[in-house]
């Protein structure tokens, strides 16, 4: 290969890399003036995890960079403005701290700021058998099962019934965060979120006879009315004691068979000729 033929080659190499080159800076001066092009505006965020029930303090918060246009709304532009509201919903690092996640001004932290307005906490002592075996932790929701004796008879007029349904849990023991894992938490005392009727009926269901918390599957919020269930009821037994009459066993009845079917006798008929004779059947 000829020195002329060498240059030739590296000329047009300079020339696609000089056009690549600057293909690049463009494209680059581009998104760079994009980028300059949107405004952006300085928030809150969280300085490290926050668990619920948090207080905040100055050294949870921070503050970052973000496009307006990329904002939810609710957010807040200085530390001063959320410090010291109580965290009801648990959120990471780095993560915006908007108005929805924090309790509202004076609401304090802890157990009183996840209290909504109109509602009521109130806690009821359990063990493994009553919070399920200690399924029943902060976030799911349960129905409140009552066993009593409403009137006089003893232990044969033991009534069961639902006193609640769909009640939220707010704290099992003195946790406030919804356990991810699932795993089971032995406490001896649960927290249920309630209205101040229902707070009524789960104090007195507590005093009247023994209580017992149904786990429900999240996704099912039906309240349908359970009917109420006697001791009577397990045993078949009719209110005075008696045992309930055994159920008759419906009596069958057979069709008597039908006569067999005789076939008609046939037609005769003698024919004679002469000193033939035959007979034919019809």
């Amino acid at each position: 290969m000829n020195r002329n033929r060498l240059v030739l080659i590296g000329v047009v190499a300079l020339g696609l890399a000089a056009f690549v080159s600057f293909s690049i800076y463009r494209v680059l001066r581009v998104a760079m003036g994009a980028q300059r092009a949107t405004p952006t505006t300085t928030v809150v965020v969280a300085a490290t995890d926050l668990a619920v029930g948090t207080r905040l303090e100055e050294k949870d918060l921070r503050l970052a960079k973000f496009p307006e246009s990329d904002l939810p709304p609710g957010v807040f532009h200085s530390t001063a403005e959320a410090v010291g509201r109580g965290v009801i919903v648990p959120m990471t690092k780095n993560e915006l701290v908007i108005i929805s996640k924090l309790a509202g001004e004076n609401a304090g932290a802890g157990l009183p700021a996840l209290i909504p307005s109109g509602m009521r906490a109130v806690s009821v002592k359990v063990n493994d058998v009553i919070s399920v075996a200690g399924f029943v932790t902060a976030g799911t929701r349960v129905d409140v099962i009552l066993t009593g004796n409403p009137g006089e008879g003893g232990n044969e007029n033991l009534t069961t019934t639902t006193v609640l349904s769909n009640v939220q849990v707010l704290a099992a023991g003195q946790r406030l965060q919804k356990n991810e894992q699932g795993e089971p938490q032995q406490v001896t005392v649960i927290t249920l979120l309630v209205t101040p009727e229902d707070a009524q009926k789960l104090t007195l269901a507590s005093n009247e006879g023994r209580i017992q918390l149904s786990l429900r599957n999240p996704l099912d919020t039906g309240t349908d009315p359970v009917p109420v269930l006697k001791n009577a009821t397990l045993y078949r037994m009719q209110p005075g004691g008696e045992p309930a009459p055994r159920a008759q066993r419906p009596t069958r009845h057979f069709a008597k068979a039908a006569a067999p079917v005789t076939a008609p006798a046939p037609y005769m008929v003698e024919m004679i000729r002469g000193n033939d004779r035959q007979i034919s059947k019809f």
